[in-house]
């Protein structure tokens, strides 16, 4: 169905595409892997009609096409859906899905029409229960991911492109992300997924394309027969061991974080719980169970009653200021809405959190600022390595990198993290493991919310199971495994 070869696309100082091959079949699942930086997002952008390639061609169904801007790609067959959503919050569920081909009759939009086939598409994604005249803005971030897929799928597309669809949906969302997949292929339709999650390849990927550097590396390879180790390798150009880095030999010191019944209306109630120095706590939990907003109410952007006192001292409430002063940072799950400054530069939003370290008599030394930004830039290996460039032009694994550079400056007693490794390639995840076991050896405690199991069991010395708003189980990480912690996330209950 879709032939690409040599393409090629360069960037003021980048060379990001540097002749990539694909093809994909009618009714195939083809997987697109690679490291962050390696290209996949730019060449995704060139069949979206977003940029135009320097060298190459592109042919769909025996055709050569050379789409010349999204509505282009969109006519030809072409819908994206990426990673980083592309709603408008202030328009409607069905505003959103029709956008730009709205049901109009005599020049005027028929509401009622595009409420009905919103809702048609909705409760074939699986979630009749989301309404047409909901307030996008309003909804989670997996409900915005299904309103997007919905959005695909109300174009009639024959090749969809899906950018880590599944990074914002619970375990069971998943499941229903993969009926539909297949229900689309069986159609014909061809999809192109991109992610980072090696699992999930195996399930629902039928072949895979490895880009590095901006060049295809591997073309065609049985998703489910390939070794990890292969796929490793070639996103990496060596070999990477996937593992966890042991958790510390000696006990955790005093206590960092103590909660006490702490509760937030709609979200979560009567939490309490203790971090110690030097110590790694895990929240495990479906989307929407609470884990991220206790985080927030810990972190002081969520109005909450109850007490958080950190290091022996009451946590003051104010704003996040205050908060960050007495030693506290947060990594958030939505980093470019609630974590980057998109048109400021990498040293800018690495140094935002220490700004008065850097000043002296009101005035800042940015040659220390740009010194500090270049050593956390090499040490997280984020790319490409230039503190002055906007960060906006950088990858989601990169961008990432840099959040949780932010808070590697300074002296902080407690770091909350949430989804660390969302959207972040298998050789980074591994260094990004060892960066916060060694920051929680240097005395450092952390608290950690990710979707993945495996994960906060892998990471985390505790790990506390959240299940609508309430903590429902709390124990060491050695003594639980998956299928256990699964069982208490679906079920309310112990395997």
């Amino acid at each position: 169905m879709l032939v690409m070869r040599g393409i090629v696309k360069q960037f003021p100082g980048v060379r990001a595409l540097d002749g990539v091959d694909l093809d994909v079949r009618a009714g195939e699942v083809h997987c697109l892997l690679g490291q962050n930086g390696a290209g996949k997002s730019t060449l995704i952008k060139v069949l979206a009609g977003v940029h135009q390639p320097d060298e190459g061609t592109v042919e769909f169904n025996g055709a050569q096409v050379r789409p010349s801007s999204p509505m282009d790609a969109i006519r030809l067959g072409f819908a994206t859906i990426y990673q980083e959503l592309d709603l408008v919050d202030g328009l409607s569920v069905a505003d959103n899905i029709f956008l730009g081909h709205e049901h109009a009759r005599l020049g005027f939009v028929n509401t009622g029409a595009g409420h009905r086939a919103t809702r048609e598409v909705l409760e074939r994604l699986g979630h009749g229960e989301i309404r047409p005249s909901t307030e996008v803005g309003r909804l989670s971030p997996a409900a915005k991911q299904v309103v997007s897929m919905a959005r695909a799928l109300s174009h009639d597309a024959r090749l969809i492109i899906m950018d880590e669809p599944s990074a914002a949906l619970a375990h069971d969302e998943v499941a229903n992300l993969f009926r539909i997949i297949r229900e689309l292929t069986a159609q014909g339709v061809a999809v192109v997924y991109i992610s980072h999650r090696l699992e999930e390849i195996r399930e629902i990927g039928d072949r895979v394309t490895v880009l590095k550097d901006g060049r295809t590396v591997a073309v065609g390879l049985p998703a489910r027969d390939t070794p990890t180790s292969q796929i490793v390798s070639l996103m990496t150009g060596r070999n990477v061991e996937y593992v966890f880095p042991p958790r510390a030999a000696r006990p955790p010191g005093d206590k960092v974080l103590d909660v006490e019944h702490l509760t937030s209306p709609g979200a979560f109630r009567d939490v309490s719980f203790a971090v110690r120095a030097g110590e790694i706590v895990g929240l495990a939990g479906l989307v929407g169970s609470g884990r991220s907003e206790i985080l927030e109410a810990v972190y002081g952007a969520r109005p909450a009653s109850g007490k958080v006192v950190l290091a022996g001292r009451q946590v003051r409430r104010g704003g996040v200021v205050k908060t960050v002063r007495q030693g506290m940072g947060l990594a958030p799950e939505e980093r470019k809405a609630q974590a980057l400054l998109l048109d400021q530069s990498v040293t800018a939003n690495i140094t935002l959190g220490s700004l008065p370290g850097f000043a002296k008599f009101g005035w800042m030394n940015r040659g220390r600022e740009r010194a500090e930004a270049e050593r956390l830039v090499k040490a997280l290996d984020i790319r490409p390595p230039d503190p002055e460039r906007p960060i906006r032009t950088l990858s989601g694994g990169n961008q990432q990198k840099a959040v949780l550079a932010r808070w590697l400056l300074g002296s902080r007693r407690l770091l909350l993290l949430d989804e660390p490794t969302r959207g972040v390639d298998v050789g980074a995840r591994a260094e990004l493991y060892a960066v916060i076991r060694d920051l929680a050896d240097q005395g450092i405690g952390v608290l950690l919310v990710s979707s993945e199991v495996p994960e906060v069991l892998g990471l985390a010395d505790r790990v506390l199971v959240v299940r609508e708003g309430s903590v429902i189980h709390e124990g060491d990480a050695g003594e639980l495994d998956e299928h256990r912690v699964l069982d208490m996330i679906m079920n309310g209950r112990a395997a």
